[in-house]
């Protein structure tokens, strides 16, 4: 079968998620797909992509944020005061009235919109599920074990397909195994250049709690996405970091 034109998969094995960040700047100057942005954010523009990702973390509490060496005129894309304040965005159900949903929401509090009619006037109200998703994972693995697969916490749902902006975190998948607590995380769009690195600092700090709260060990995480891409006002910056200032991208 000629896979010529087929999708081109990569995987990487990172040591933490400053090395995870460098090795997927690296990875899609080189391996990455240049297109025109049809529908979404930065409609009209180019983003470089690659078409399918995996990369798996070996010990993402070695270093959370990434490091940019002395000498480079580059500012670090996030700092662990950031990941801090975002660690509270992921763990509450708080949004402004201007959000149409938060990660943290639909982690802890999450809720669907649903339209009724009354006095003759379309109105739409929220409905809670009166669940919250990281607790009642720490409650199965403390009360029943961690012989199951069933403790995955999902931020998308069926209505998302009508958004504006969709959530990019779908599946946050989880794992006890070896005494220590796994993350499988999947993101069906995902900024390289920004979001990659506030998003796993701020994800790995919840991981971290979620280990304690169960009594095991922080473990891996595995990443996974369809759509890990740098928008094409950071690929100067990427060549930069990576140091492949002469890379040609088309």
């Amino acid at each position: 079968m000629d896979n010529e034109n087929g999708l081109k998969p990569v995987y990487l094995e990172a040591l933490d998620l400053d090395d995870a960040w460098f090795q997927c700047l690296n990875a899609i100057l080189e391996k990455g797909h240049v297109y025109n942005i049809s529908r979404g954010s930065y409609e009209g523009q180019r983003r470089l992509e690659f078409d399918f990702i995996t990369v798996r973390v070996k010990n993402p509490a070695n270093q959370i944020i990434p490091i940019i060496p002395e000498g480079m005129s580059i500012s670090p894309p996030t700092s662990m005061e950031y990941v801090n304040e975002y660690l509270s965005y992921l763990l509450t159900g708080n949004k402004t009235k201007t959000e149409e949903y938060t990660y943290g929401e639909r982690l802890v509090d999450a809720k669907v919109r649903v339209k009724e009619t009354k006095d003759g006037k379309e109105m739409t109200k929220e409905l809670r599920l009166e669940v919250n998703q990281v607790q009642e994972v720490i409650n199965i693995y403390k009360k029943q074990g961690f012989g199951t697969n069933q403790a995955i916490m999902e931020i998308g749902m069926p209505s998302d397909i009508k958004l504006k902006d969709p959530p990019c975190l779908r599946l946050i998948d989880t794992r006890v195994r070896y005494g220590k607590l796994h993350f499988i995380i999947y993101f069906r769009s995902w900024d390289l250049w920004g979001g990659f690195p506030s998003n796993l600092g701020g994800l790995q700090l919840v991981k971290q709690f979620m280990a304690n709260e169960i009594g095991v060990e922080d473990g891996e995480m595995i990443l996974i996405s369809k759509g890990l891409h740098l928008y094409e006002y950071t690929w100067e910056l990427a060549k930069q970091r990576t140091g492949k200032l002469d890379k040609e991208i088309k």
